[in-house]
C-alpha cells in the first residue's frame, strides 16, 4: 500500500473542506450584513422622507384653498428651506398643473445647454415617471441620479386637492453596501487565508498518527507485529482508535504466537506416537522370524499409539471448531434426569470411589453433548490423577440462573502456580507421567474452557476439601424446578478403596 501524495492526500484535502467551509460561512455572513446593511438604510430614508413630508404637509397653511393659493403656498415653503444633504427633492402639483418644486431640472424643466431631443425627451419622461407614482414609497430611477426613493401623498385644503412628493437617491444604499463589501473582500481575504492556515496545520495534525498508522500497517502485513502506534496527548478520538489498533495488534501477536506453539506442540504429541510405531516396526522387521509373542506385542502398542493420535486429531478439531458461531447448540436440558445419565456412565470405566452431590430439578439451557464432554474430561482428568479406590465426585448446585459443576478428587492437587495454566493447549502439570501409561495430550482442560467460554460460563481451578484438585465452572441459563432430592446413586461406589 502506497501513501497517497499530493493534492489527493488526506491533509489537502481536509484543508480544502475547511477552506470550502469557511468560504460558505464568509459568503453567508457578507449576503445577511450586505442585505442587512441596505435594508437599515433604506428604513432611515424612508423615515427622513416621511418626516419631511410631514412638515412639507403643515407647511401649506390651512387657509389656502385654492389652487393659486397652496401653490404660492408651496414656493414660499421650499424657498425657506435651508441646503441639505437629504430630501433634495420636493414637490407640490394640483391636478395636471406644473408642478412647483425646488428641482425644476428633474420634473421636466427647461432642458440644459447642449442636451439632444433624445436626451430630452428622455429627461421629461422620467420626470413625468416621478410625478405619477404611485401613492406611498416607491423607486424610480433617473439617468442623472440612479435610483431615487419617493414618497408620494395626497394634501387637502377645502376643495383642493393636491399631491405632495419627497425624493432622496439611494446613493447612500449603494455606498454603505459597497463600503461593506469593500470591507468583506479585505477581512474576508485574511479571514480565509487564517482559515486555511489553520486548517492545514489542523489536517497534518490529523493525518499525522494516521500516516503513521498506514505505514504500521505496511510492517505488520510484511509480517512484523511487534511495532506499535504508541499514542499520547488528550483522550480525542485518534488516540482511541490508535489504542485500539494496538489492542489489536497485541492480539494478534499473542495468537500468532499462540498458533505457532499449538502448531509445534501438535506436530511434537503426533511425532511422538508415530516415532513409537516406526520403530516398533523396525525391531519387528530385524527379528527376520518374529515369534507371535513379539507379534502381539507390536500389534499391541501400534493399536495403542493409533488410538493416542486418534484422540489427538479429534481433539484438535474440537479445538479447532470452537471459534465457530455453530460450536455449541443450546436447548433445554432436564439436569437431574443428564447429571445421572452421565455420572453413571462414568462411574463404571474406573476403579476409583464416585460421589456426586444431590441432583438439581430444574432445566438448563445448554449444549447437553458439549456440556457432557467437558464434565467427561474433567472426571477423567480426575480419575488420571488419582489412584485405585481414589475419590472422584461431582458437585452440582444453583446459585440463581446459573448452575455451578464442580469436579473434585483427592489426588496430588494442583499447585497455586500452576493453576493459571492448566487451560492452555499441552499444558501438563506433571511432565514425568508416561504418556504410554495413560497420559494425555494435554488437551483436555483446553476444550472444557472452549465449551465454558462457549456457553458463557466461567472456570476456576482450586482445592478440594479432601486436599486434591477441585475445577468448577458455572453456566447460566437455570431455571429451578421442584426443590433437590437425595442422589440415587449411593455415595461408594463402583470400585475398591
Amino acid at each position: 500500500m502506497i501513501a497517497p501524495r499530493g493534492f489527493r492526500s488526506l491533509r489537502w484535502r481536509l484543508t480544502a473542506l475547511i477552506g470550502a467551509v469557511a468560504v460558505l460561512a464568509i459568503g453567508v455572513t457578507f449576503l445577511v450584513i450586505y442585505r442587512g446593511v441596505g435594508s437599515e438604510v433604506r428604513h432611515e430614508i424612508d423615515r427622513e422622507l416621511h418626516g419631511d413630508g410631514v412638515a412639507f404637509d403643515r407647511g401649506i397653511p390651512a387657509h389656502a384653498r385654492t389652487p393659486a393659493a397652496v401653490e404660492a403656498a408651496a414656493h414660499a415653503y421650499l424657498a425657506a428651506q435651508p441646503f441639505r444633504p437629504s430630501a433634495h427633492l420636493m414637490f407640490l402639483r394640483v391636478g395636471n398643473r406644473p408642478p412647483v418644486t425646488n428641482e425644476p431640472e428633474l420634473l421636466g424643466g427647461p432642458p440644459e445647454p447642449g442636451e439632444n431631443r433624445g436626451q430630452t425627451q428622455l429627461e421629461r419622461n422620467q420626470g413625468l415617471a416621478v410625478l405619477t407614482a404611485r401613492r406611498g414609497y416607491s423607486d424610480v430611477r433617473l439617468s442623472d441620479i440612479g435610483e431615487m426613493r419617493i414618497l408620494t401623498a395626497p394634501l387637502r385644503r377645502g376643495p383642493v386637492t393636491a399631491t405632495i412628493g419627497i425624493g432622496e437617491p439611494l446613493e447612500s444604499v449603494e455606498r454603505g453596501q459597497h463600503g461593506v463589501a469593500r470591507t468583506f473582500v479585505l477581512a474576508g481575504t485574511l479571514t480565509l487565508l487564517a482559515a486555511l492556515l489553520a486548517g492545514y496545520l489542523v489536517a497534518v495534525r490529523t493525518a499525522r498518527p494516521l500516516t503513521r498508522m498506514a505505514r504500521i500497517a505496511q510492517q505488520v502485513d510484511a509480517g512484523d507485529l511487534s511495532p506499535r502506534m504508541a499514542p499520547s496527548g488528550s483522550r480525542d478520538e485518534i488516540k482511541v482508535l490508535a489504542d485500539s489498533f494496538d489492542h489489536m495488534l497485541e492480539r494478534l501477536e499473542d495468537a500468532f504466537a499462540r498458533q505457532r506453539a499449538f502448531a509445534a506442540d501438535a506436530s511434537h504429541e503426533l511425532r511422538t506416537p508415530l516415532t513409537v510405531i516406526r520403530g516398533q516396526l523396525e525391531v519387528l522387521a530385524r527379528l527376520g522370524a518374529p515369534s507371535a509373542d513379539d507379534v502381539a506385542r507390536v500389534e499391541r502398542l501400534v493399536r495403542t499409539e493409533t488410538l493416542r493420535m486418534q484422540r489427538l486429531v479429534e481433539d484438535l478439531l474440537v479445538l479447532a471448531r470452537a471459534d465457530e458461531r455453530e460450536f455449541v447448540r443450546p436447548r433445554p436440558v432436564e439436569l437431574e434426569e443428564f447429571v445421572s445419565d452421565l455420572f453413571d456412565g462414568v462411574a463404571a470405566t474406573a476403579d476409583r470411589r464416585f460421589e456426586r452431590s444431590p441432583v438439581l430439578d430444574g432445566t438448563l439451557t445448554a449444549d447437553p453433548d458439549r456440556l457432557a464432554q467437558a464434565l467427561r474430561n474433567l472426571i477423567r482428568n480426575a480419575i488420571e490423577h488419582t489412584g485405585p479406590g481414589g475419590l472422584v465426585r461431582l458437585v452440582t448446585d444453583a446459585r440463581g440462573s446459573r448452575v455451578v459443576f464442580a469436579v473434585e478428587d483427592d489426588g496430588p492437587g494442583i499447585p497455586p502456580e500452576q493453576r493459571e495454566l492448566v487451560f492452555a493447549r499441552f499444558h501438563r502439570v506433571d511432565y514425568s507421567r508416561s504418556r504410554v501409561g495413560g497420559g494425555g495430550a494435554g488437551l483436555g482442560l483446553a476444550i472444557v474452557h472452549a465449551i465454558v467460554t462457549a456457553h458463557g460460563g466461567q472456570l476456576e481451578v482450586g482445592e478440594s476439601p479432601e486436599g486434591g484438585a477441585r475445577v468448577a465452572f458455572d453456566l447460566p441459563g437455570f431455571e429451578a424446578g421442584k426443590p433437590p432430592r437425595a442422589a440415587a446413586y449411593p455415595p461408594a461406589t463402583s470400585g475398591s478403596r
